[in-house]
Protein backbone atom coordinates (compact mmCIF):
# COMPACT_ATOMS: atom_id res chain seq x y z
CA UNK A 1 0.00 0.00 0.00
CA UNK A 2 1.04 3.72 -0.85
CA UNK A 3 1.85 5.75 1.84
CA UNK A 4 4.58 8.87 2.45
CA UNK A 5 7.25 7.06 0.71
CA UNK A 6 5.89 7.11 -2.46
CA UNK A 7 5.58 10.05 -2.45
CA UNK A 8 9.21 10.66 -2.22
CA UNK A 9 9.75 8.53 -4.41
CA UNK A 10 7.75 6.94 -7.34
CA UNK A 11 4.86 9.14 -7.50
CA UNK A 12 7.57 12.18 -7.04
CA UNK A 13 8.89 10.84 -10.27
CA UNK A 14 6.40 12.31 -11.91
CA UNK A 15 5.35 14.83 -9.84
CA UNK A 16 3.38 17.65 -12.33
CA UNK A 17 3.28 15.80 -15.64
CA UNK A 18 0.47 17.19 -16.90
CA UNK A 19 -1.20 15.20 -20.18
CA UNK A 20 -0.63 17.72 -22.88
CA UNK A 21 0.89 18.06 -25.80
CA UNK A 22 4.17 17.15 -26.76
CA UNK A 23 6.65 19.23 -24.63
CA UNK A 24 9.77 18.45 -23.34
CA UNK A 25 10.89 18.12 -18.83
CA UNK A 26 12.09 21.55 -18.34
CA UNK A 27 13.31 23.29 -15.35
CA UNK A 28 10.65 25.58 -13.82
CA UNK A 29 12.74 28.96 -13.99
CA UNK A 30 11.53 31.79 -11.74
CA UNK A 31 8.73 34.45 -12.97
CA UNK A 32 7.01 37.41 -12.16
CA UNK A 33 4.53 37.25 -8.88
CA UNK A 34 2.30 39.82 -11.06
CA UNK A 35 1.65 37.74 -13.67
CA UNK A 36 1.22 34.75 -12.52
CA UNK A 37 -1.43 36.80 -10.27
CA UNK A 38 -2.75 38.05 -14.08
CA UNK A 39 -2.85 34.74 -15.26
CA UNK A 40 -5.13 33.32 -12.32
CA UNK A 41 -7.03 36.30 -12.81
CA UNK A 42 -7.39 35.40 -16.71
CA UNK A 43 -8.18 31.83 -15.54
CA UNK A 44 -10.92 32.48 -13.31
CA UNK A 45 -12.72 34.74 -15.74
CA UNK A 46 -12.80 32.21 -18.27
CA UNK A 47 -13.73 29.34 -16.08
CA UNK A 48 -15.71 29.81 -13.61
CA UNK A 49 -18.76 31.59 -15.22
CA UNK A 50 -18.79 29.13 -17.22
CA UNK A 51 -18.55 26.14 -14.74
CA UNK A 52 -20.57 27.43 -12.78
CA UNK A 53 -23.71 27.95 -15.31
CA UNK A 54 -22.90 24.08 -16.31
CA UNK A 55 -23.36 22.99 -12.63
CA UNK A 56 -26.33 24.76 -11.93
CA UNK A 57 -27.68 22.89 -14.97
CA UNK A 58 -26.24 19.62 -14.25
CA UNK A 59 -27.99 19.90 -10.30
CA UNK A 60 -31.59 21.38 -11.57
CA UNK A 61 -31.55 18.29 -14.25
CA UNK A 62 -30.60 15.99 -11.74
CA UNK A 63 -32.98 17.50 -8.74
CA UNK A 64 -36.39 18.48 -10.66
CA UNK A 65 -37.53 15.04 -10.28
CA UNK A 66 -38.23 16.08 -6.73
CA UNK A 67 -39.45 19.35 -7.79
CA UNK A 68 -42.49 17.77 -10.43
CA UNK A 69 -43.23 15.37 -7.54
CA UNK A 70 -45.51 18.32 -6.46
CA UNK A 71 -47.04 18.44 -9.75
CA UNK A 72 -48.76 15.51 -10.39
CA UNK A 73 -45.63 13.60 -11.61
CA UNK A 74 -46.57 10.41 -9.24
CA UNK A 75 -49.96 10.13 -10.34
CA UNK A 76 -49.33 10.68 -14.01
CA UNK A 77 -46.53 7.98 -14.20
CA UNK A 78 -48.67 5.91 -11.81
CA UNK A 79 -45.49 5.64 -9.63
CA UNK A 80 -45.55 4.01 -5.97
CA UNK A 81 -43.51 4.68 -2.96
CA UNK A 82 -40.77 2.80 -3.56
CA UNK A 83 -40.94 3.44 -7.55
CA UNK A 84 -40.59 6.81 -6.86
CA UNK A 85 -38.02 6.18 -4.69
CA UNK A 86 -35.93 4.13 -6.99
CA UNK A 87 -36.16 6.78 -9.68
CA UNK A 88 -34.13 9.17 -7.36
CA UNK A 89 -31.57 5.80 -6.70
CA UNK A 90 -30.95 4.43 -10.11
CA UNK A 91 -29.84 7.95 -11.39
CA UNK A 92 -26.99 7.52 -8.90
CA UNK A 93 -26.46 4.06 -9.92
CA UNK A 94 -25.86 5.34 -13.00
CA UNK A 95 -23.81 8.08 -12.04
CA UNK A 96 -21.62 6.47 -9.85
CA UNK A 97 -20.46 3.56 -11.96
CA UNK A 98 -19.52 5.96 -14.79
CA UNK A 99 -17.34 8.16 -12.86
CA UNK A 100 -13.98 6.15 -12.76
CA UNK A 101 -14.41 5.27 -16.64
CA UNK A 102 -15.22 8.93 -17.55
CA UNK A 103 -11.93 10.38 -15.50
CA UNK A 104 -9.77 7.58 -16.99
CA UNK A 105 -11.14 9.00 -20.41
CA UNK A 106 -10.93 12.96 -19.16
CA UNK A 107 -7.34 11.69 -18.50
CA UNK A 108 -6.57 10.82 -22.02
CA UNK A 109 -7.76 13.49 -24.09
CA UNK A 110 -6.25 16.25 -24.80
CA UNK A 111 -9.33 18.63 -24.86
CA UNK A 112 -11.22 18.25 -21.82
CA UNK A 113 -13.77 21.12 -22.91
CA UNK A 114 -14.73 19.18 -25.68
CA UNK A 115 -15.36 15.81 -23.58
CA UNK A 116 -17.15 17.94 -21.11
CA UNK A 117 -19.44 20.03 -22.78
CA UNK A 118 -20.24 17.08 -25.07
CA UNK A 119 -21.40 15.21 -21.87
CA UNK A 120 -23.82 18.28 -21.30
CA UNK A 121 -25.44 18.18 -24.17
CA UNK A 122 -26.32 14.63 -23.86
CA UNK A 123 -27.91 14.81 -20.80
CA UNK A 124 -29.74 17.86 -21.97
CA UNK A 125 -31.00 15.54 -24.30
CA UNK A 126 -31.98 12.74 -21.78
CA UNK A 127 -33.66 15.33 -19.63
CA UNK A 128 -35.91 16.60 -22.31
CA UNK A 129 -36.79 13.19 -23.23
CA UNK A 130 -37.79 12.46 -19.36
CA UNK A 131 -41.13 14.86 -19.97
CA UNK A 132 -42.08 12.02 -22.57
CA UNK A 133 -42.35 9.01 -20.37
CA UNK A 134 -45.59 7.47 -19.95
CA UNK A 135 -44.44 5.28 -17.14
CA UNK A 136 -42.44 3.97 -14.22
CA UNK A 137 -40.39 2.09 -16.94
CA UNK A 138 -39.73 4.93 -18.96
CA UNK A 139 -38.70 7.35 -15.86
CA UNK A 140 -36.44 4.70 -14.19
CA UNK A 141 -34.78 4.35 -18.02
CA UNK A 142 -34.22 7.75 -18.42
CA UNK A 143 -32.88 8.88 -14.81
CA UNK A 144 -30.39 5.83 -14.69
CA UNK A 145 -28.68 7.15 -18.17
CA UNK A 146 -29.52 10.30 -17.05
CA UNK A 147 -26.51 9.40 -14.32
CA UNK A 148 -24.48 7.87 -16.56
CA UNK A 149 -24.07 11.07 -18.66
CA UNK A 150 -23.78 13.34 -15.48
CA UNK A 151 -21.11 11.59 -14.09
CA UNK A 152 -18.60 13.40 -16.48
CA UNK A 153 -19.25 16.28 -15.22
CA UNK A 154 -18.73 17.07 -11.37
CA UNK A 155 -15.73 14.72 -10.86
CA UNK A 156 -14.17 15.51 -14.30
CA UNK A 157 -14.33 19.35 -13.55
CA UNK A 158 -12.76 18.48 -10.22
CA UNK A 159 -9.70 16.79 -11.98
CA UNK A 160 -10.17 19.61 -14.74
CA UNK A 161 -9.47 22.72 -11.75
CA UNK A 162 -6.91 20.38 -10.05
CA UNK A 163 -4.82 21.11 -13.69
CA UNK A 164 -5.14 24.51 -13.70
CA UNK A 165 -5.17 25.60 -9.63
CA UNK A 166 -2.50 24.84 -7.06
CA UNK A 167 -3.67 22.98 -3.34
CA UNK A 168 -4.08 25.89 -1.74
CA UNK A 169 -6.33 27.34 -4.43
CA UNK A 170 -8.24 24.69 -5.03
CA UNK A 171 -10.73 24.84 -1.37
CA UNK A 172 -12.28 28.28 -2.40
CA UNK A 173 -12.41 27.36 -6.20
CA UNK A 174 -14.11 24.01 -5.17
CA UNK A 175 -16.52 25.71 -3.21
CA UNK A 176 -17.20 28.73 -5.73
CA UNK A 177 -18.11 25.71 -8.25
CA UNK A 178 -20.22 24.02 -5.53
CA UNK A 179 -22.17 27.49 -5.35
CA UNK A 180 -23.86 26.66 -8.69
CA UNK A 181 -24.91 23.42 -6.75
CA UNK A 182 -26.50 25.14 -3.74
CA UNK A 183 -27.82 28.18 -6.66
CA UNK A 184 -28.82 25.01 -8.34
CA UNK A 185 -31.11 24.01 -5.23
CA UNK A 186 -32.03 27.72 -4.73
CA UNK A 187 -33.21 28.49 -7.96
CA UNK A 188 -34.14 25.52 -9.25
CA UNK A 189 -37.02 25.78 -7.20
CA UNK A 190 -38.02 29.20 -8.17
CA UNK A 191 -37.62 28.31 -11.74
CA UNK A 192 -39.58 25.28 -11.21
CA UNK A 193 -42.28 27.30 -9.31
CA UNK A 194 -42.76 29.49 -12.40
CA UNK A 195 -42.71 26.84 -14.92
CA UNK A 196 -45.14 24.31 -12.95
CA UNK A 197 -47.63 27.54 -11.96
CA UNK A 198 -47.61 29.01 -15.82
CA UNK A 199 -47.16 25.83 -17.95
CA UNK A 200 -49.60 23.31 -17.02
CA UNK A 201 -52.24 22.36 -20.43
CA UNK A 202 -49.83 24.04 -23.24
CA UNK A 203 -50.15 22.55 -26.03
CA UNK A 204 -51.69 19.45 -23.96
CA UNK A 205 -48.91 18.37 -22.06
CA UNK A 206 -48.60 18.63 -17.73
CA UNK A 207 -46.94 21.31 -16.20
CA UNK A 208 -44.32 19.01 -14.43
CA UNK A 209 -43.90 17.79 -18.56
CA UNK A 210 -42.64 21.03 -19.56
CA UNK A 211 -40.31 21.12 -16.61
CA UNK A 212 -38.16 18.61 -17.78
CA UNK A 213 -38.29 19.53 -21.79
CA UNK A 214 -37.38 23.65 -20.84
CA UNK A 215 -34.82 22.95 -19.10
CA UNK A 216 -33.18 20.31 -21.10
CA UNK A 217 -33.25 22.84 -24.06
CA UNK A 218 -31.42 25.27 -22.15
CA UNK A 219 -29.10 22.62 -21.11
CA UNK A 220 -28.37 21.76 -24.62
CA UNK A 221 -27.63 25.66 -25.87
CA UNK A 222 -25.46 26.38 -23.08
CA UNK A 223 -23.49 23.25 -23.67
CA UNK A 224 -23.27 24.54 -27.30
CA UNK A 225 -21.60 27.90 -26.08
CA UNK A 226 -19.15 26.51 -23.26
CA UNK A 227 -17.24 25.02 -25.43
CA UNK A 228 -15.81 27.82 -27.05
CA UNK A 229 -14.93 29.18 -23.46
CA UNK A 230 -13.89 26.88 -21.29
CA UNK A 231 -9.56 26.60 -21.54
CA UNK A 232 -8.46 22.48 -21.84
CA UNK A 233 -5.02 22.24 -20.45
CA UNK A 234 -1.79 24.70 -19.95
CA UNK A 235 -0.48 23.23 -23.06
CA UNK A 236 -3.44 23.06 -25.31
CA UNK A 237 -5.00 25.80 -24.61
CA UNK A 238 -4.65 28.77 -27.73
CA UNK A 239 -5.55 31.77 -26.03
CA UNK A 240 -2.57 31.29 -23.62
CA UNK A 241 0.80 32.58 -24.65
CA UNK A 242 4.30 30.83 -24.52
CA UNK A 243 4.89 32.86 -20.91
CA UNK A 244 1.20 31.89 -19.57
CA UNK A 245 1.74 28.20 -20.43
CA UNK A 246 4.87 27.87 -18.75
CA UNK A 247 4.00 30.11 -15.71
CA UNK A 248 0.99 27.73 -15.40
CA UNK A 249 2.92 24.51 -15.91
CA UNK A 250 5.78 25.51 -13.56
CA UNK A 251 3.47 26.53 -11.08
CA UNK A 252 1.87 23.26 -10.17
CA UNK A 253 5.00 21.68 -10.42
CA UNK A 254 6.23 23.87 -7.37
CA UNK A 255 2.92 23.49 -5.94
CA UNK A 256 3.73 19.57 -5.70
CA UNK A 257 7.36 19.58 -4.61
CA UNK A 258 8.97 19.03 -7.50
CA UNK A 259 11.90 21.75 -9.03
CA UNK A 260 10.87 20.23 -12.98
CA UNK A 261 7.95 19.29 -15.06
CA UNK A 262 7.15 16.93 -17.90
CA UNK A 263 3.64 16.56 -19.68
CA UNK A 264 4.41 13.59 -21.16
CA UNK A 265 2.39 11.63 -18.77
CA UNK A 266 3.89 8.45 -19.07
CA UNK A 267 1.69 6.69 -16.13
CA UNK A 268 -1.13 5.34 -18.13
CA UNK A 269 -4.96 5.36 -17.05
CA UNK A 270 -5.07 2.09 -16.04
CA UNK A 271 -1.73 2.29 -14.03
CA UNK A 272 -3.13 5.08 -12.03
CA UNK A 273 -6.33 3.60 -11.17
CA UNK A 274 -4.34 1.29 -9.27
CA UNK A 275 -2.36 3.34 -7.82
CA UNK A 276 -4.95 4.85 -6.42
CA UNK A 277 -6.71 1.96 -5.04
CA UNK A 278 -3.38 0.61 -3.87
CA UNK A 279 -3.53 3.73 -1.40
CA UNK A 280 -5.23 4.12 1.62
CA UNK A 281 -6.22 7.70 1.96
CA UNK A 282 -8.03 7.06 -1.36
CA UNK A 283 -10.05 5.17 0.91
CA UNK A 284 -10.43 7.11 4.15
CA UNK A 285 -11.20 10.13 1.72
CA UNK A 286 -13.90 7.68 -0.05
CA UNK A 287 -15.41 6.89 3.52
CA UNK A 288 -15.51 10.29 4.61
CA UNK A 289 -17.62 11.23 1.74
CA UNK A 290 -19.37 8.79 1.52
CA UNK A 291 -20.99 8.81 5.40
CA UNK A 292 -20.84 13.04 4.55
CA UNK A 293 -23.01 12.68 1.06
CA UNK A 294 -25.29 10.23 3.16
CA UNK A 295 -25.88 12.29 6.11
CA UNK A 296 -26.85 15.28 3.47
CA UNK A 297 -29.40 13.03 1.70
CA UNK A 298 -32.16 15.45 2.88
CA UNK A 299 -31.83 18.05 0.24
CA UNK A 300 -33.50 15.17 -2.26
CA UNK A 301 -36.76 15.53 -0.65
CA UNK A 302 -36.06 19.34 0.82
CA UNK A 303 -39.52 20.24 -1.18
CA UNK A 304 -40.95 17.34 0.71
CA UNK A 305 -39.56 18.50 4.01
CA UNK A 306 -40.53 22.27 3.75
CA UNK A 307 -44.41 21.05 2.53
CA UNK A 308 -44.68 19.81 6.27
CA UNK A 309 -44.20 23.56 7.08
CA UNK A 310 -48.01 23.41 5.93
CA UNK A 311 -47.62 26.06 2.71
CA UNK A 312 -49.28 25.32 -0.65
CA UNK A 313 -46.74 24.16 -3.40
CA UNK A 314 -45.96 27.47 -4.96
CA UNK A 315 -45.22 28.96 -1.80
CA UNK A 316 -43.22 25.47 -0.60
CA UNK A 317 -41.00 26.06 -3.27
CA UNK A 318 -40.33 29.70 -2.99
CA UNK A 319 -39.49 28.50 0.58
CA UNK A 320 -36.88 26.43 -0.51
CA UNK A 321 -34.30 29.00 -2.07
CA UNK A 322 -33.12 31.06 0.92
CA UNK A 323 -31.94 28.13 2.61
CA UNK A 324 -29.72 27.46 -0.06
CA UNK A 325 -28.52 31.13 -0.78
CA UNK A 326 -27.42 31.21 3.15
CA UNK A 327 -25.18 28.11 2.37
CA UNK A 328 -23.53 29.68 -0.23
CA UNK A 329 -22.96 32.93 1.91
CA UNK A 330 -21.49 30.54 4.43
CA UNK A 331 -19.25 28.28 2.39
CA UNK A 332 -17.60 31.07 0.55
CA UNK A 333 -15.96 32.23 3.71
CA UNK A 334 -15.17 28.78 5.20
CA UNK A 335 -13.72 28.06 1.78
CA UNK A 336 -11.52 31.21 1.97
CA UNK A 337 -10.34 30.65 4.93
CA UNK A 338 -9.30 26.98 4.67
CA UNK A 339 -7.47 28.19 1.80
CA UNK A 340 -6.02 30.78 3.85
CA UNK A 341 -4.38 28.36 6.53
CA UNK A 342 -4.39 25.65 4.88
CA UNK A 343 -6.49 23.77 7.68
CA UNK A 344 -8.87 21.38 6.31
CA UNK A 345 -10.81 19.04 9.01
CA UNK A 346 -11.84 21.87 11.49
CA UNK A 347 -13.13 23.35 8.34
CA UNK A 348 -15.24 20.26 7.94
CA UNK A 349 -15.83 19.40 11.40
CA UNK A 350 -18.03 23.16 11.98
CA UNK A 351 -20.60 23.56 9.53
CA UNK A 352 -21.45 19.09 9.80
CA UNK A 353 -22.10 20.40 13.50
CA UNK A 354 -24.36 23.10 12.23
CA UNK A 355 -26.05 20.85 10.34
CA UNK A 356 -26.71 18.17 13.29
CA UNK A 357 -27.85 20.71 15.17
CA UNK A 358 -30.45 21.62 12.74
CA UNK A 359 -31.12 17.71 12.77
CA UNK A 360 -31.65 17.64 16.28
CA UNK A 361 -33.79 21.81 16.11
CA UNK A 362 -36.21 19.34 13.64
CA UNK A 363 -36.82 16.38 15.78
CA UNK A 364 -37.80 17.86 18.94
CA UNK A 365 -40.01 20.85 17.52
CA UNK A 366 -43.27 20.96 15.34
CA UNK A 367 -43.41 24.83 15.38
CA UNK A 368 -42.96 26.69 11.89
CA UNK A 369 -40.27 28.93 12.28
CA UNK A 370 -37.68 26.65 14.36
CA UNK A 371 -38.45 24.25 11.82
CA UNK A 372 -37.32 27.12 9.01
CA UNK A 373 -34.65 28.05 10.71
CA UNK A 374 -33.20 24.30 11.32
CA UNK A 375 -33.45 24.07 7.29
CA UNK A 376 -30.94 27.17 7.02
CA UNK A 377 -28.83 25.26 9.79
CA UNK A 378 -29.27 22.31 7.92
CA UNK A 379 -27.78 23.26 4.69
CA UNK A 380 -24.78 24.77 5.99
CA UNK A 381 -23.82 21.13 6.12
CA UNK A 382 -23.18 21.76 2.09
CA UNK A 383 -19.60 23.05 3.51
CA UNK A 384 -18.57 19.83 5.12
CA UNK A 385 -18.65 18.39 1.59
CA UNK A 386 -17.20 20.43 -0.35
CA UNK A 387 -13.81 20.52 2.38
CA UNK A 388 -13.99 16.99 1.13
CA UNK A 389 -13.70 17.17 -2.42
CA UNK A 390 -10.87 20.26 -2.22
CA UNK A 391 -8.98 17.62 0.15
CA UNK A 392 -8.57 15.08 -2.57
CA UNK A 393 -6.74 17.37 -5.30
CA UNK A 394 -4.76 18.30 -2.06
CA UNK A 395 -4.00 14.57 -0.94
CA UNK A 396 -3.10 13.13 -4.18
CA UNK A 397 -0.63 15.74 -6.29
CA UNK A 398 0.78 13.41 -8.95
CA UNK A 399 1.04 11.65 -11.18
CA UNK A 400 -2.38 13.09 -13.07
CA UNK A 401 -3.91 9.71 -13.77
CA UNK A 402 -3.77 8.61 -10.00
CA UNK A 403 -5.59 11.77 -9.08
CA UNK A 404 -7.92 11.90 -11.85
CA UNK A 405 -8.97 8.01 -10.81
CA UNK A 406 -8.70 8.76 -6.76
CA UNK A 407 -10.96 12.00 -7.30
CA UNK A 408 -13.12 9.95 -9.68
CA UNK A 409 -12.81 6.99 -7.02
CA UNK A 410 -13.89 8.88 -4.23
CA UNK A 411 -16.87 11.06 -5.86
CA UNK A 412 -18.34 8.04 -6.73
CA UNK A 413 -18.16 6.31 -2.94
CA UNK A 414 -20.11 10.09 -2.01
CA UNK A 415 -22.26 9.26 -4.09
CA UNK A 416 -22.91 5.53 -3.48
CA UNK A 417 -23.81 7.38 -0.02
CA UNK A 418 -26.71 8.85 -1.93
CA UNK A 419 -28.09 5.55 -2.72
CA UNK A 420 -29.31 4.08 0.59
CA UNK A 421 -29.75 7.86 1.74
CA UNK A 422 -32.36 8.33 -0.53
CA UNK A 423 -34.63 5.47 1.53
CA UNK A 424 -34.01 7.40 4.25
CA UNK A 425 -37.09 9.39 3.87
CA UNK A 426 -40.00 6.99 2.92
CA UNK A 427 -43.72 8.62 2.96
CA UNK A 428 -44.64 6.68 6.03
CA UNK A 429 -42.10 8.94 8.20
CA UNK A 430 -43.97 12.38 6.76
CA UNK A 431 -44.91 14.92 7.21
CA UNK A 432 -41.92 15.18 10.02
CA UNK A 433 -39.60 12.67 9.24
CA UNK A 434 -38.33 12.29 12.90
CA UNK A 435 -36.94 8.93 12.74
CA UNK A 436 -35.45 10.26 9.46
CA UNK A 437 -33.87 13.38 11.04
CA UNK A 438 -32.20 10.56 13.80
CA UNK A 439 -30.54 8.33 11.16
CA UNK A 440 -28.90 11.55 9.66
CA UNK A 441 -27.42 12.42 13.14
CA UNK A 442 -25.91 9.34 13.66
CA UNK A 443 -24.54 8.89 9.75
CA UNK A 444 -23.20 12.61 10.12
CA UNK A 445 -21.44 11.96 13.00
CA UNK A 446 -19.70 9.04 11.63
CA UNK A 447 -18.67 11.28 8.89
CA UNK A 448 -16.96 13.60 11.89
CA UNK A 449 -15.19 10.11 12.80
CA UNK A 450 -13.47 9.36 9.87
CA UNK A 451 -12.39 12.65 8.93
CA UNK A 452 -11.04 12.98 12.57
CA UNK A 453 -9.09 9.79 11.53
CA UNK A 454 -8.29 11.03 8.32
CA UNK A 455 -6.65 13.39 9.84
CA UNK A 456 -4.48 11.52 11.70
CA UNK A 457 -3.72 9.69 9.27
CA UNK A 458 -2.20 12.43 6.96
CA UNK A 459 -0.52 13.98 10.19
CA UNK A 460 1.44 10.58 10.76
CA UNK A 461 2.57 10.33 6.74
CA UNK A 462 3.87 14.44 7.50
CA UNK A 463 5.92 13.28 10.13
CA UNK A 464 7.44 9.96 8.34
CA UNK A 465 8.22 12.70 5.64
CA UNK A 466 10.15 14.76 7.74
CA UNK A 467 12.31 11.65 9.18
CA UNK A 468 13.08 10.63 5.64
CA UNK A 469 14.15 13.88 4.54
CA UNK A 470 15.70 15.01 7.90
CA UNK A 471 13.74 18.42 7.58
CA UNK A 472 10.31 19.87 8.59
CA UNK A 473 8.48 22.51 6.16
CA UNK A 474 5.27 24.67 7.59
CA UNK A 475 2.79 25.02 4.90
CA UNK A 476 3.43 28.71 4.97
CA UNK A 477 6.89 28.07 3.70
CA UNK A 478 7.33 29.60 -0.06
CA UNK A 479 9.51 27.99 -3.09
CA UNK A 480 12.80 29.50 -2.91
CA UNK A 481 14.71 30.83 -5.78
CA UNK A 482 18.38 29.87 -6.73
CA UNK A 483 20.23 31.18 -9.30
CA UNK A 484 17.52 32.44 -11.83
CA UNK A 485 15.21 28.87 -10.94
CA UNK A 486 12.71 27.80 -8.15
CA UNK A 487 13.71 25.30 -5.75
CA UNK A 488 10.52 23.55 -5.17
CA UNK A 489 9.71 23.10 -1.23
CA UNK A 490 8.95 19.58 -0.15
CA UNK A 491 5.20 18.30 -0.74
CA UNK A 492 3.55 18.00 2.97
CA UNK A 493 0.05 16.88 3.07
CA UNK A 494 -2.96 19.76 4.28
CA UNK A 495 -5.20 18.55 6.83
Amino acid sequence: MEDAKDISAAERATTASMKADDIAPVVVSSWDPAAEKALVRKLDLRIFPTLILLFILNFIDRNNFANARLKGLEKDLGLTDVQYQTCISILLVGYVSMQVPSNMVLNSVKRPAWYLCACVAVWGVISAATGEVKNATGAILCRFFLGCVEAAFFPGSLYFLSRWYTRREMQLRVTILNAGNLAAQAFGGLIAAGILSNMGGKSGLAAWRWLFIIEGVLTVFFAAVAVFILPNYPSSTSWLSDEEKRIAIGRLALDAGSDAVDENDEISSVQGLLMAVKDPKTWLLGITYLTTIMGLSFSFFFPTITQALGFDSTKTLLLTAPPWIWAILVSLPNAWHADRTGERYFHFIGPAIACIVGYIISVTTTTVAPRYVAMFLMTTGYASGFVILAWISNTFPQPAAKKAAAIAIVNAMGNIGSIPGSYIWPAKYGPLYVKSFGAEIAILGFACLFALVLRFYLIAQNKKLDREEHVHVEHSEKPIEEGGAIKAKPFRYLY
